[in-house]
């Protein structure tokens, strides 16, 4: 935690926010199918063209189609390659434009529903194949929510990932509310949106990703993964879960809580302590000792109380 005052606010949290890939989801990708919409490219060469252009990005659905294409991978010959945040990549190969990324920026329509992410592969702004891949719920995940649920925190999820797999997981996971095939910029002008909806109570976003990084320093808490999480999205969040572990988010609320509680009790038993012998001294009353325990013993007391935190786990 990146200061006392967060651990102070999570008290307050009444709702947060989940990123999907790699925050609710593992980020572990498995291509599950290939499929050719154009009778020129077999199977074989969707994954080859497209595994041509992941290997400049460090995303894990691009891994996923690197370890599914089992061949070495050149790329002498693309040229001119970009990353568009939250949408694709696109690049020069052998004279031709490629892009690979959702369906919007490939430019094809959806026919078909299903909990698996697809992504496309266009050639020359002609959408020849995808394959689908599958990213499986963290364990604890559900528990967690329930958890946070049970404590009157809302669940939301915003991710950029099409509408049916967002559903799927939020079904899965019972959120109370899920926003998909949303840009950064989109993340961003919701959260914003919800904070000025609730202004009583604090928002807390949950993410891992560079994509994330706008929106964990905009919302009240930031809370990003320490293990899997890019460094952007460390640097901008408030706590970082070092584990990944989204069960710790429950825990820290708790302790946050329960800080407060044993913050209240040190004040109230030191104040009176204090006050009490100190009326006993103008009355002639207390001597050394009880002005020592008055300090020093006050002292050991409260540290002794503030102590008990450490056995929330």
């Amino acid at each position: 935690m990146k200061g006392s005052d967060y651990l102070d606010a999570l008290k307050e949290v009444k709702m947060i926010i989940f990123d999907k890939t790699g925050t609710l989801t593992t980020g572990s990708f498995e291509v599950k199918k290939v499929e050719s919409y154009d009778s020129s490219y077999q199977e074989s060469d969707i994954v080859r063209i497209m595994a041509t252009g992941e290997k400049f990005s460090n995303h894990p659905i691009a891994k996923s189609i690197l370890n599914f294409y089992h061949d070495e991978v050149t790329t002498e010959d693309v040229l001119n390659y970009e990353e568009v945040s939250g949408k694709g990549i696109q690049y020069s190969l052998s004279g031709k434009l490629i892009k690979v990324g959702n369906a919007s920026f490939c430019g094809y329509q959806e026919t078909e529903n299903n909990d698996l992410t697809k992504i496309y592969l266009n050639i020359d702004n002609e959408t020849v194949g995808s394959v689908s891949i599958s990213d499986g719920i963290k364990e604890n995940t559900k528990e967690t929510i329930q958890l946070l649920q049970s404590m009157g925190i809302k669940t939301a999820m915003f991710t950029g990932d099409n509408k049916e797999v967002a559903d799927a997981i939020s079904k899965k996971l019972n959120l109370n509310e899920v926003k998909a095939e949303l840009l950064p910029t989109d993340k961003y002008r919701e959260l914003e949106n919800l904070m000025k909806e609730n202004p009583s109570g604090k928002i807390a976003f949950v993410g891992d990703g560079i994509n994330d990084a706008p929106v964990l320093a905009r919302s009240d808490i930031g809370i990003s993964m320490g293990n899997l999480g890019s460094s952007s999205a460390i640097e901008a969040s408030d706590i970082v879960i070092m584990t990944d572990e989204l069960e710790k988010i429950p825990v820290a609320i708790q302790i946050s809580a329960f800080t407060r509680r044993i913050i209240k009790q040190n004040l109230i038993f030191a104040l009176s302590t204090k006050l009490f012998i100190l009326l006993l001294s103008v009355l002639g009353i207390a001597g050394m000792w009880q002005a020592i325990f008055a300090d020093v013993g006050v002292t050991l007391i409260t540290i002794l109380n503030t102590t008990r935190i450490l056995k929330i786990k």
